[in-house]
């Protein structure tokens, strides 16, 4: 059973449910592999350790999440439009967690770098580069948004990192205080950091 086809697969979701549930740090391989119904020896058929199963944790989520980034920030709607959708998005699925889990289990990326960034450089690297993306993907959406006169912002790329940064600390206090109610701030809040004005004048966007 530890080499077929799907014991790989069984040992991503197991780890991915744990360290959503309870970090990396704290879970043991044997634990990880309890979860997953498969044998210890497959653990180390398929990964050469518990810090590459984490790597391999964390493409297989950024692959599901940059899709759906990509999906909400690069349609034909105006761009702000597309950033309020990301936002909601976020919130949707955060709440949905918490019905099914009955806990907000925040974002991976963030959790992990709070928990590794100064431990396992190969991990800080990874994550440092999808938090990258993410701020490329923010930046195309608000420069977007500067040409249409939509906003005012003198640095594209900084403030495409403090909306990323927004988003992020958001998510956290979410996690923290197992509650989604402050994910409802996150564009308000945006429209700040871009000088789009207040929510009242950009109703029109709803």
């Amino acid at each position: 059973m530890g080499r077929t086809s799907d014991a790989r697969s069984k040992i991503l979701a197991a780890a991915r449910s744990l360290i959503e549930l309870r970090g990396y740090t704290a879970l043991g391989v044997a634990e990880i592999c309890r979860e997953a119904e498969v044998p210890k020896g497959s653990f180390y058929y398929f990964f050469d350790s518990k810090e590459a199963l984490a790597l391999a944790v964390i493409d297989e989520h950024w692959t599901a999440q940059r899709r759906d980034w990509e999906r909400a920030l690069r349609g034909a709607d105006q761009p702000l439009l597309r950033l309020r959708r990301l936002f909601e998005e976020t919130r949707t699925t955060q709440r949905a967690v918490q019905d099914s889990r009955g806990s907000v289990v925040g974002c991976m990326f963030g959790s992990l770098s709070l928990e590794l960034s100064n431990q396992a450089e190969a991990i800080r690297e990874r994550l440092q580069h999808i938090f990258d993306a993410q701020v490329d993907m923010v930046e195309e959406v608000i420069t977007a948004a500067l040409e249409h006169g939509d906003i005012t912002v003198a640095d594209t790329r900084r403030a495409a990192r403090s909306v990323v940064a927004q988003l992020e600390g958001q998510v956290l206090f979410a996690k923290l205080y197992n509650d989604t109610d402050p994910l409802d701030a996150l564009w308000a809040n945006a429209l700040a950091l871009l000088r789009a004005g207040t929510p009242a004048d950009t109703a029109a966007m709803a």
